[in-house]
């Protein structure tokens, strides 16, 4: 399906070749190998937004549609089925460009295994027991066992195993955990099989959210017993109703009692996103289920949340499906992802987002749980000194360092279509982020990436011989100064006149700046970024600073002069430390790049008659930046849904007057 109809993309599909029907479409590279899946309900609408001009796209989209070789897609006859096959493929090819989960651990469920002669209730991870009931998950294997250990005291039915059982059974004697109590099957010599299995009934409504009944029932006998001066049932009895009380309160009531939902609380950044995953039943949080995942592409909060529910309700997610589902933004196709689950459930189910009262308020608990998980994700190794000392050991022998890395700065480099460019330097020590030295770099005229990292690092480079503590005041060309060697460091410059030096500038710091020489500067990139980093060591006198860069499309780290790059292990601390710090300068550089976009975006557009902050937003993700919009014919632009030709043309005249 290649086409040379595209300057930048050989492979672009001519349009009339893509059919407007529903359908799945796989981007390959030039290996074979599937970068992307993604499905669309018009695969030529869909498809159209990856060829347009290269300028517009998201960085990471912009690496997928470049890397690719080649486009591919298969029609089908529903969204619904593009649903399906969409998830088919995800898990077949793993694509390196789809959302990756990084917390694929198994929960631990309660089960109940109704399938049984005499059900029992056990702490399982395998989800695929024949006829058993699942409850949760629980976030640890003890918090199952805690509630175990309460429920049985109110539903005293089979704990032991089905060896026990059997042999219990045939010998007539009780198995060993129902001598000691632990046990209230058949086994146990106490009920049998026909009792056993309606305590077995009782104990699954209870725990599918049946709660009151179980305790307006208790609370009658316990007076009836009382009330006749049977005081030893009646001692049973509230016994009973404080081990129902502790259950309930280990699962706070938070919505109506007839609420049977799921809720997805999400915090994301540029790179990662975590999710908590409420089981409501009975309106009680019965389970919590938090996972992390790394997004490639720049996808929206929709977006992800289709392919959350897909990995949670698909054939390798194991969590039963409720009557109501709960997220903070409806996907495009909620209307096909609610069908699926109709099906897959047999009864109505809804997708929500929940707005207004109690569901807004759990929801908003549920974001600060992610938020707080996704911080611990982007930090759980920093404080496991063992894990830094790892970390440190294995970069030195990875690269054939002489010595540990125990300072590394990393440099990140951010801008929009070439316009607002900004570098980042972060700086990790022993392992550990120092962000007081963070600092930040305006690029004022740059051609691309690689002569952006190299001003950059000349201008870090040039003071490492002069800044050091107790330094004399430095001497530095008056245009360096002028032109800024970072916007974090403005307030501690201080410049003065020196008449003895035509053209030169003396400054004096109020303290240390750039004090300590780095032992590993890392770069976000390949090879072409690590060849401009190493110009710069070479140019400023510094080649003997160890120098590295880390791709983002297969975490490959690079060294100079090296035609393959070094892999590292997936799980490797020495992997996970560059990660942290490409992750850190990029985000360090985003935010203070968009600070700069959008003030001078907002003040670009805002000037306009009739644009309002809603056009403002949709018209920068059409056309990507200001630049980008002022190249725009006025038909160009009146292509924008509620921008009509007199709009369109007194934005086009505004910006070609300025």
């Amino acid at each position: 399906m290649a086409r040379a109809t595209h300057p930048q993309l050989a492979y672009r599909p001519a349009p009339g070749e893509i059919p407007t029907n529903p359908g799945v479409y796989r981007f390959r590279d030039d290996a074979g190998r599937i970068l992307y899946v993604g499905k669309a309900k018009n695969l030529r609408a869909r498809l159209s937004n990856y060829f347009a001009p290269l300028h517009t796209l998201h960085e990471r989209t912009r690496r997928m549609v470049t890397t690719a070789t080649g486009v591919e897609w298969t029609v089908v006859g529903s969204d619904v089925e593009a649903l399906q096959l969409e998830y088919m493929w995800i898990q077949e090819f793993s694509p390196p460009f789809n959302v990756r989960y990084k917390d694929d651990k198994s929960y631990p469920y309660m089960a109940v295994t109704l399938a049984d002669e005499a059900p029992r209730v056990m702490v399982t991870r395998n989800h695929k027991i024949r006829g058993a009931k699942y409850f949760g998950p629980y976030p640890k294997v003890w918090a199952v066992h805690e509630v175990i250990d309460l429920m049985i005291k109110v539903f005293p039915i089979r704990t032991c195993s089905d060896s026990s059982y059997k042999r219990a059974m045939a010998t007539g004697r009780p198995c060993f955990p129902g001598q000691i109590g632990r046990c209230g099957g058949p086994c146990s010599g106490r009920v049998t099989i026909e009792e056993h299995r309606a305590i077995v009934d009782d104990f699954v409504a209870f725990m599918s959210g049946g709660d009151q009944r179980f305790t307006r029932q208790l609370t009658a006998r316990m007076k009836e017993a009382s009330a006749a001066m049977d005081y030893e049932s009646a001692a049973v009895f509230r016994d009973r109703l404080q081990a129902i009380e502790a259950v309930l309160n280990k699962s706070a009531l938070v919505l109506p009692d007839d609420t049977d939902a799921d809720l997805f609380g999400i915090a994301e950044d540029e790179l990662a996103a975590a999710v908590q995953h409420f089981v409501i039943r009975g309106g009680r949080v019965r389970g919590v289920r938090a996972t992390t995942l790394e997004k490639e592409l720049d996808i929206s909060g929709g977006e992800l949340v289709d392919q959350i529910l897909q990995r949670t309700y698909g054939p390798s997610g194991s969590a039963e499906i409720p009557r109501q589902v709960l997220v903070p933004a409806l996907p495009d196709d909620a209307a096909e992802l609610e069908a699926w689950l109709r099906e897959k459930r047999g009864t109505n189910v809804t997708i929500q987002i929940a707005q207004r009262g109690a569901k807004a308020e759990l929801m908003k608990n549920a974001a600060l749980n992610a938020q707080q998980a996704l911080l611990l994700h982007k930090t759980r190794r920093t404080s496991d000194y063992v894990a830094r000392s790892q970390a440190l050991t294995d970069l030195q022998e990875a690269l054939g360092l002489d010595e540990a890395p125990l300072r590394i700065e990393c440099y990140d480099v951010s801008h929009l279509s070439g316009t607002n460019v900004v570098a980042s330097m972060v700086v990790f020590e022993d392992g550990l982020p120092r962000k007081d030295q963070y600092r930040t770099f305006g690029v004022a005229e740059t051609t691309d990436d690689t002569d952006s990292l190299y001003q950059v690092l000349m201008r870090r480079l040039a003071y490492i011989d002069n800044a050091r503590d107790g330094a004399a005041p430095m001497a530095v060309d008056a245009a360096t100064v002028a032109g800024g060697a970072s916007e974090t460091d403005a307030d501690e410059i201080a410049v003065s006149s020196d008449p003895t030096a035509e053209g030169t500038v003396v400054t004096e710091r109020s303290r240390p700046r750039f004090a300590y020489r780095p032992q590993l500067l890392v770069v976000d990139g390949g090879r072409p970024q690590v060849n401009a980093a190493a110009r710069a060591l070479a140019d400023a006198g510094h080649s003997d600073i160890a120098l590295c860069g880390i791709a983002k499309r297969l975490e490959e780290v690079w060294l100079p002069g090296e035609d393959y790059p070094v892999i590292l292990p997936r799980t490797s601390e020495a992997l996970y430390l560059l990660q942290r710090l490409r992750d850190e300068a990029h985000r360090f550089a985003i935010t203070k790049q968009r600070g700069k976009r959008k003030r001078d975006i907002q003040t670009v557009l805002a000037e306009i008659p009739g644009l309002g902050e809603a056009r403002i937003r949709a018209l920068l993700r059409h056309f990507g930046s200001v630049t980008a919009l002022r190249n725009a014919t006025p038909e160009e632009i009146q292509e924008l849904p509620g921008v009509g030709p007199k709009l369109a043309a007194t934005i086009h005249a505004h910006l070609a007057s300025r």
